[in-house]
């Protein structure tokens, strides 16, 4: 038993010895590392759900200049929140900003919580993204995993094997976490699963939580983006009209249906058949 223990112990001081040597050499730089507000962090998480670091980075970096606050944004619409929010896609996360924004100004005194445990209370907010805030926001030592932390274990610690189970990679993550500076310790680990993913065949498609990305074009997600973009630029408009409006086809069964679900997350309201933002 000691030496299967040992066995571990130096092949997570391996691992760290890895990660820190790529992440001296080859570290990414990101707004959100220069600037670690605690709001700013939450923006960025939020907008990094399922979306490209490059793509975000314009993103935020506009947001940031126009609402360097939560109680910034919460005096802001809806409305004007989605304007500055589109072409990022998935639209839900803006209404999570903008709820979280409210919450954070009219019920916190302006002030981000510090732990996970309390963070994972605002709107929009799991598990991985709970322990990231606190940890770049705080430096509080979360243990958390996302597809390049996922990668970077499984490609070091899961060589010859399939379907590996996050439950797997925590008791390592736990081990390996530098309690002292966690905030680094991620971005350097992140950065290094990043790196692999480029270097070597995707590690996570060896992971049992592993599905490809549906396409874009023609799907659901794209209905709702165009409605929404629609009503940005001539709402409040009927479902007829909106269909006449939108810059792609869809079926008006699909339309209604959309609609419906962009009601369901508080993203549009609908009076008399006549749909518009929601305030």
């Amino acid at each position: 038993m000691k030496r299967q223990e040992q066995k571990i112990k130096s092949k997570i001081t391996e691992f760290k010895k890895a990660v820190y040597d790529h992440y001296k050499k080859e570290g990414r730089s990101f707004p959100w590392r220069e600037n670690t507000d605690p709001w700013g962090i939450l923006v960025s998480e939020l907008m990094l759900q399922q979306t490209q670091t490059e793509r975000v980075m314009v993103y935020w970096t506009r947001w940031m200049k126009k609402w360097p606050t939560a109680e910034a944004l919460h005096k802001a619409t809806l409305e004007e929140a989605l304007k500055e929010w589109n072409g990022l896609g998935y639209n839900r996360r803006c209404r999570f900003v903008k709820d979280c924004a409210r919450i954070v100004t009219t019920k916190l005194n302006g002030q981000l919580p510090r732990k996970p445990y309390d963070l994972i209370a605002l709107p929009g907010i799991g598990p991985y993204t709970a322990g990231a805030i606190a940890c770049f926001a705080y430096n509080f030592p979360s243990v958390f995993i996302e597809t390049n932390i996922r990668a970077a274990v499984i490609h070091f610690f899961f060589q010859d094997e399939a379907e590996v189970e996050d439950r797997q990679l925590v008791p390592i993550l736990e081990e390996a976490l530098d309690r002292r500076d966690p905030r680094t310790w991620y971005w350097a680990l992140m950065d290094y699963g990043a790196a692999l993913k480029k270097l070597t065949p995707n590690p996570n498609r060896r992971s049992a939580h592993y599905s490809r990305q549906n396409p874009f074009e023609g799907s659901f997600r794209q209905i709702r983006g165009s409605l929404v973009r629609s009503l940005l630029a001539g709402g409040p408009l009927s479902a007829g009209d909106l269909r006449k409006k939108m810059d792609i086809k869809a079926d008006e069964e699909d339309i209604y249906k959309a609609l419906d679900s962009l009601k369901d997350d508080f993203l549009v309201a609908e009076k008399a058949g006549v749909y518009q933002i929601r305030e």
